[in-house]
């Protein structure tokens, strides 16, 4: 018997509780809450870098599909029979996906999420492994993940069995097809970016 064994499981959380309490955190001060595999997740937004490279992806988007709409600040219930709450940088949907649903709605519909990373101490365990699991167990088709340590563009893709089949870093400056979103990423100008 392991000590995790031994542990109890963490303490459910009303749902819609955690809604309003990761409303608040992000009104408060920007902070950003999520609840993935039972755990409370916390973090802010680091720099304008982020920003600047979500305008590029939402750009890429746009103009490659223009009956899409790359949502930021879309939370999403993930995991496997939906416990958990995640907020990605970035949900690509058909446009109106989402209308007359509440805060955090079944990913039904979503063609990717987006996530770029921060310089936080948690970052690997939270954007390389937590949500990738997370996302693949809610069947989302894709998920993009700008690795900025990397200084690459990860693609996650082929959901099977609570996890992606798939994964693919790409560089900064190469070509990167989005599978079953016909979006292909031209990251050359994320080369500005590189650390």
């Amino acid at each position: 018997m392991t000590v995790t064994d031994r542990c109890p499981p963490p303490p459910a959380i009303d749902p819609d509780l955690f809604a309003r309490l990761a409303a608040q955190a992000y009104e408060d001060d920007g902070t950003i809450l999520e609840f993935i595999h039972g755990r409370v997740w916390v973090h802010r937004v680091t720099d304008s870098d982020h920003s600047q490279i979500m305008a590029w992806m939402f750009r890429q988007c746009l103009i490659q599909r223009a009956d899409c709409d790359l949502l930021q600040g879309q939370g999403l219930k993930v995991e496997t029979y939906r416990k958990g709450q995640a907020l990605p940088d970035g949900v690509l949907v058909p446009r109106g996906n989402f209308k007359g649903h509440r805060d955090y709605p079944d990913p039904d519909g979503v063609l990717a999420v987006v996530e770029v990373t921060s310089w936080d101490s948690d970052t690997k365990a939270r954007d390389r492994v937590e949500k990738p699991a997370a996302y693949a167990e809610s069947g989302i088709p894709a998920y993009v993940c700008v690795d900025r340590t990397m200084n690459a563009v990860v693609v996650y893709s082929r959901p099977l069995g609570g996890e992606y089949l798939e994964c693919n870093a790409h560089p900064y400056g190469e070509q990167v097809a989005v599978p079953g979103t016909g979006v292909t990423l031209d990251t050359d100008e994320l080369k500005q970016f590189a650390r």
